[in-house]
Parts: C-alpha cells; sequence; structure tokens
C-alpha cells in the first residue's frame, strides 16, 4: 500500500528518464545513504568498519566491474583478480616513482592501467566466446601473477614481494583511521556505481546488452562488436583495477601478488551469480552476501561444536550449494527476488 505510485506523474522525458523514477525509491535510497554517511561511522566498531563495511564495498566495486562485462556485454571471465592487482600494483608504482601526485589521481592511473590490460586481454572475444573466452581469460590470472612475482621492477626490486601500501594522504588529510577508511571508500564507490548505472541506461549499455544478446543481429543493425567488446573489457577492468588499489590500501594494508589468486576471482565470479547476473544492485546484493556468509558460518560451526575438519570445509560446501540453488531455482539472483517483492508490494494487500 505505501509503496505505490499512484499519482506520480511524468510531465516530461528527463522525468521518465530518471535513475530512480519512484518517489519511494529516491527516499529510501537518500535514507540509506544517511544512514551509511552519519549513523554507521558514528556507532559502528573498528572491527565492524574494518573487516565487513570495508571489504563489503570494495568487492562491491570489483563485482560491479565483472558485472559490466559479464552481465550486460555476455563475456565471461575468470580474471578479475588479475585486473585488481594490475591496479594495486600500478597505483602503488606511480606513487613511489612519481613523489607528490595525487593519490586519487594514482588509483584513477591504477585503473587505467587494468583498462589497457583488459583491452589486451579482450581481443579473444573477437573471435572466441562462452568456455573458450573463459579460459583465455583465465590465463590472464597466470600470466598476470607470474609478471608480479618474476619481475623485480613491478616491486622496487623488493626481496620478500610483499610490499607495505602507502600511507593514504589526499588534500593534505590522512585516512588512517577505519572510519575514515570507510567513508572514502564509501565516496569512491558510491560515484563509481552511479556511474555504472547511467552507463548501462546510455547508448553504450544498449549496445553491450544488443551484443550479449546477439552479436551477429546487433551487427546487422549498425552495432560494431568489436569496439563494444573491447569497451566493455576495458570499462570492466578500469572498475576492478580501482576496486584493486582500493583493497590494497584501505583493507589489506600490503601490495602482495598472493592476495589476488583465483580464489577471488571465483569469489567475485560468486557474487554476481548470487547477486544477480546483468544488475547494479545485484553486486551489492551477491557482496554482502559472500561477506557475511563466512560470518554466520563461524557462529553457527562455533555455536553447534561441529569439529575442525567440518567447520574448515563448511564455508566452501554452502557456497556450491548455494551456487547450484540460485543456478535452477532463480538464475537472475538475489535481485531478481527483490525485484518480485516490490512488485508484490505494488498491490498488497489486494490479491495478485
Amino acid at each position: 500500500m505505501f509503496y505505490r505510485e499512484a499519482g506520480q506523474f511524468k510531465t516530461s522525458y528527463q522525468s521518465d528518464g530518471q535513475v530512480f523514477p519512484i518517489r519511494q525509491d529516491r527516499i529510501a535510497l537518500l535514507a540509506l545513504l544517511a544512514v551509511a554517511l552519519v549513523a554507521v561511522p558514528m556507532f559502528a566498531t573498528p572491527y565492524l568498519l574494518s573487516a565487513i563495511l570495508i571489504p563489503f564495498l570494495i568487492f562491491s566495486l570489483a563485482a560491479l566491474g565483472l558485472n559490466i562485462l559479464t552481465g550486460y556485454a555476455g563475456q565471461l571471465s575468470l580474471g578479475t583478480a588479475a585486473f585488481m592487482a594490475v591496479g594495486a600494483f600500478a597505483s602503488w608504482n606511480i606513487i613511489t616513482r612519481l613523489p607528490g601526485i595525487p593519490m586519487l589521481l594514482a588509483f584513477v592511473l591504477g585503473g587505467l592501467c587494468a583498462a589497457m590490460v583488459g583491452i589486451a586481454f579482450g581481443l579473444p572475444s573477437l573471435r572466441i566466446r562462452g568456455f573458450y573466452l573463459a579460459a583465455s581469460t583465465l590465463a590472464t590470472q597466470f600470466f598476470v601473477v607470474w609478471c608480479l612475482t618474476k619481475i623485480p621492477y613491478l616491486t622496487n626490486y623488493s626481496t620478500s614481494g610483499v610490499i607495505t601500501a602507502q600511507k593514504i594522504e589526499i588534500f593534505g588529510y590522512a585516512f588512517d583511521t577505519p572510519a575514515s577508511k570507510y567513508m572514502l571508500v564509501l565516496a569512491i564507490v558510491a560515484l563509481m556505481a552511479l556511474m555504472a548505472k547511467n552507463m548501462v541506461r546510455s547508448n553504450v549499455g544498449r549496445s553491450w546488452m544488443a551484443v550479449r544478446d546477439m552479436d551477429v543481429a546487433a551487427e546487422v543493425i549498425g552495432f560494431r562488436p568489436m569496439r563494444t567488446k573491447l569497451l566493455a573489457f576495458a570499462v570492466s577492468s578500469f572498475y576492478c583495477g580501482v576496486a584493486g588499489a582500493l583493497y590494497a590500501y584501505a583493507y589489506l594494508g600490503t601490495v602482495e601478488p598472493e592476495a589476488y589468486n583465483l580464489d577471488l576471482s571465483f569469489r567475485i565470479l560468486f557474487m554476481i551469480i548470487i547477486g544477480g547476473v546483468g544488475s547494479i544492485l545485484g553486486s551489492f546484493l551477491g557482496a554482502g552476501f559472500i561477506v557475511l556468509l563466512p560470518v554466520f558460518l563461524n557462529i553457527l560451526a562455533h555455536g553447534l561444536s561441529l569439529p575442525t575438519s567440518v567447520a574448515s570445509n563448511l564455508e566452501l560446501m554452502v557456497f556450491g550449494a548455494l551456487i547450484i540453488f540460485f543456478l535452477i531455482v532463480e538464475p537472475h539472483g538475489l535481485a531478481r527476488l527483490w525485484q518480485v517483492g516490490k512488485e508484490k508490494l505494488r498491490l498488497w494487500p489486494f490479491p495478485h
């Protein structure tokens, strides 16, 4: 009853094309942002900020990048962590070798370096697709990690390979507390999520979806598959590169190749499968689910006094079962369930 657009008339093309055309959605988003910007930094504990909220936001950004490529452009990728590693190491090298450069600019340049790597490894998508494209992007994962461990220049000739990230300082302000790092990550993720939402609604997003649904028909009506696919790889890799830089600087505090392993790529893939492929909201829902699930499983294992062998593998078993469940029951993930719930609220309490 309270979630209906009755009486909300759209009198212009601009009002009809709003990102959130329903007033209740705009109010809910503003309330959520107010809570995230004001209430969370005031009342959340350092553990909640550092161990849950910051990685949730960073993984949401990485899942958003993968969702642009896989969900909207239809190009399957298993090298997300590799692009994150490129962004992290490129940002660190830029800050190290160009003292005084603004850190935000270094993050952007790190994302651009990841975009260039994404374009280079996206070239096989012009000839192959599906499983074979996934295998070629999987090679990206091993190649990038190999380069980071075997080329000493990329780690500034560090003997251990584990490098301490520089302190985050922007406009003379040091982001050295969990609350300040959370605010920085939240601002970057919110801005880039809004950019992605507008991007997928533009001609660029429509070209991605046309190539995803039927690339031959898209080419016939005037879309250029080569440019469209490479642009999707570039934008996706840029998002993943920025997420990788934030992962190193705001969460880990170190820049190391092993942090961006194949397991991380699969975790981000699980996020968009569970959250919803081809959905901006699904990236956040999937990231929240994947970040919070291990916490609940650890609490459950401790409460039930499960054997150590069972508790250590419980997370993997649950992840596998959930992926099979969503692929069979609801392929569009949690985002689709949220959409169905909103549609039911529009008619409640009347019969559907």
